[in-house]
């Protein structure tokens, strides 16, 4: 299979490439703006230079000709949309970055994919944000729940899903959507919470806490959703959306506190902060469907995950400080 993958040097795309070079021989081209982008400095996929299955393209998901061209020239047999602007806190601010890489560069792809005759399958991959704030008692969101995003972010990444599904009903593209729960692992950019926590405290800096921290998210680890996200490109139902979660509920607070113990701190190293603007309370996915039509459940137990991922950051401090801006406190 010959498999475009667009932001595959973001977090989750670059651990999907690292799980599809070891696990298939997928043909895979890699389309992003790579150092064009702040959060493609690491380097996440560095390793992948003498892979004969990899290439790497860099450019803009929304220019119409130039993603035409790779198409044409690659022959693509599939299309994995990770392409996209992804920091909530940035969407607020400006949300012009976030209309253009999410929905844009998603219409851009889907009207080429759809004239491209023979394509397998285009995925999808958007986030549970698109179902908005649920009180802490609510049932967790499920496939077919009404959407209400509460930001730029969240509202592009609705409307690239919807978009996509309307192109499979009015074109017949085989699409799939997937929405994942809070990611966590290795190469994650530093502006998000569970990586800006650690490195802030390798170096001896406090962790800002929103509000009172009482917010609360589900944290899968990326090795789960990039499996998640594998079956649902090889064995899912076109037409059909797919939720992808980690069954971790935490608060933040919570959160702070695990890694706080876990690098020997104590609680005085939190700074309680102003609350973002429109902070949805809780998320949560129900995933029964994923596991009951494609047999897929993840595998990483949370206390383990977050162990192996501070010991990740500890062990990689130059591909982080790359990345980190002290000035900024933003995170997820």
């Amino acid at each position: 299979m010959k498999l475009l993958i667009t932001g595959g040097c973001g977090f989750i795309g670059s651990n999907f490439i690292k799980y599809l070079s070891e696990k298939t021989d997928f043909k895979i081209i890699n389309l992003d703006l790579g150092e064009g982008h702040y959060a493609g400095k690491g380097k996440n996929l560095e390793h992948m230079g003498l892979n004969k299955n990899y290439s790497f393209v860099q450019g803009d998901i929304s220019n119409y000709k130039f993603v035409e061209q790779i198409f044409k020239k690659n022959n693509i047999d599939a299309v994995v949309n990770f392409a996209a602007e992804s920091h909530v806190d940035r969407s607020i601010n400006n949300d012009y970055p976030f209309m253009k890489a999410n929905l844009d560069g998603a219409r851009v792809l889907l009207n080429i994919a759809k004239n491209h005759w023979g394509l397998e399958k285009f995925v999808q991959v958007s986030t549970d944000e698109v179902y908005g704030s649920l009180s802490e008692n609510a049932k967790s969101s499920e496939e077919n729940d009404l959407l209400k995003p509460s930001s730029a972010y969240s509202a592009s990444k609705a409307g690239a899903e919807q978009w996509a599904l309307a192109v499979f009903r009015t074109f017949g593209l085989p699409v799939c959507v997937t929405r994942s729960s809070n990611n966590y692992g290795p190469y994650q950019h530093p502006e998000k919470l569970i990586p800006l926590f650690i490195t802030n405290l390798i170096e001896g800096e406090k962790v800002p806490v929103y509000g009172t921290g009482e917010n609360i998210r589900d944290w899968i680890h990326v090795e789960d959703n990039c499996k998640g996200i594998f079956k649902v490109l090889t064995d899912g139902k076109q037409g059909e959306i797919y939720n992808i979660s980690g069954g971790n509920e935490k608060s933040n607070l919570e959160i702070t506190k695990i890694i706080l113990k876990e690098l020997g701190f104590g609680e005085k190293m939190i700074e309680f902060v102003e609350d973002r603007k429109g902070h949805d309370l809780r998320y949560s996915l129900g995933c029964d469907k994923i596991k009951r039509e494609l047999g897929w459940e993840p595998k990483i137990d949370f206390a383990d995950g977050i162990k192996q991922t501070i010991e990740w950051y500890k062990k990689n401090e130059n591909w982080w400080k790359r990345l980190k801006c002290k000035k900024k406190k933003f995170w997820f």
